[in-house]
């Protein structure tokens, strides 16, 4: 018996000792070398950075410009989730439930509709912001502004503007996420048993009470990790913002975001210890925010 456990415990630990290992080479150490740089002066060519503490940190926190970046990822951390969702939502629950006689049926087409929201999801990130950079063009060859300068509106300078480029930048977000939760989504309702929602539809729900009241509290797991995988994703954004927002981040840092301000640091400033310190900041933002919200949603799950 003994020598069963043994050949067993053996077994499992050869059979984790690769991914382990890999696991510590390539996550962990990067996180340990991220936290040692922040407290040096390295500027990327030195073989021997000059440690300087928490000097890094303290010029951080001094910095408008850092603050305006977590300014603007905390506006993201707040809207895209709650767009993102509220949209995904609905459309999925238009697709699956909310159309045909009684709400019952999914609206004619469904699964048509379902790959034209998924599309943008097969776009890389860079596409989308080079896609979205002509669509708003400030002349006439933009995609909104060629029809307004048409009838005689003047252009909106969606990504010069300093007032509208952080929204535009927002609007770009939501269109690429939201393709994905709905599918998400719709593949939740679909394991909802269709006989709850026509024993509520005996007792008078409409469709309104069959959101609410049966899809809302029986996806809500799906939706607590919708939103924390968006709020990552507005902690993490990056590619839209350099490649579509004149400047990298502005007019006038009115986009800028902690990750662009890490490559700034790093590749255009070569201030590299200095935007390892961003990294750590944007680091625990991050796990803070996951850990925050999986808390703050925990509820009793709901068995069907």
């Amino acid at each position: 018996m003994l020598f069963q456990r043994y050949r067993r415990g053996l077994f499992i630990t050869a059979f984790l000792a690769a991914p382990v290992t890999l696991y510590l080479v390539y996550v962990i150490s990067p996180y340990i070398q991220a936290f040692y740089i922040a407290m040096t002066d390295w500027r990327g060519v030195t073989a021997a950075p000059r440690f300087v503490g928490f000097e890094n940190f303290s010029r951080l926190f001094s910095d408008g410009i850092f603050w305006q970046a977590v300014r603007h990822n905390a506006a993201l951390l707040v809207l895209l989730p709650l767009l993102t969702i509220v949209i995904a939502l609905f459309f999925a629950f238009l697709l699956n439930v909310g159309g045909g006689t009684g709400g019952l049926q999914g609206i004619s087409g469904s699964k048509l509709y379902r790959v034209i929201f998924f599309f943008p999801q097969v776009l890389a990130v860079a596409v989308v912001a080079v896609l979205f950079q002509q669509v708003f063009r400030p002349d006439g060859s933009g995609m909104l502004n060629g029809p307004l300068m048409a009838l005689g509106v003047k252009p909106i300078g969606f990504l010069s503007d300093p007032d509208i480029a952080f929204w535009s930048v927002l609007g770009v977000m939501v269109w690429q996420a939201v393709g994905f939760y709905v599918v998400l989504f719709s593949a939740g309702l679909a394991s909802i048993p269709r006989d709850m929602f026509e024993a509520a539809q005996i007792d008078g729900a409409g469709r309104g009470s069959l959101f609410f009241r049966i899809t809302l509290p029986l996806l809500w797991d799906t939706v607590q990790v919708a939103w924390v995988y968006l709020g990552i994703l507005a902690l993490d954004v990056f590619a839209i913002v350099w490649v579509m927002t004149d400047q990298h981040g502005g007019p006038d840092f009115s986009t800028t975001v902690m990750a662009a301000e890490i490559y700034r640091n790093a590749f255009s400033y070569f201030r590299f210890g200095y935007a390892s310190a961003l990294g750590v900041m944007m680091f625990f933002f991050t796990v803070g925010f996951a850990i925050i919200s999986l808390r703050l949603s925990r509820r009793e799950r709901i068995e069907y």
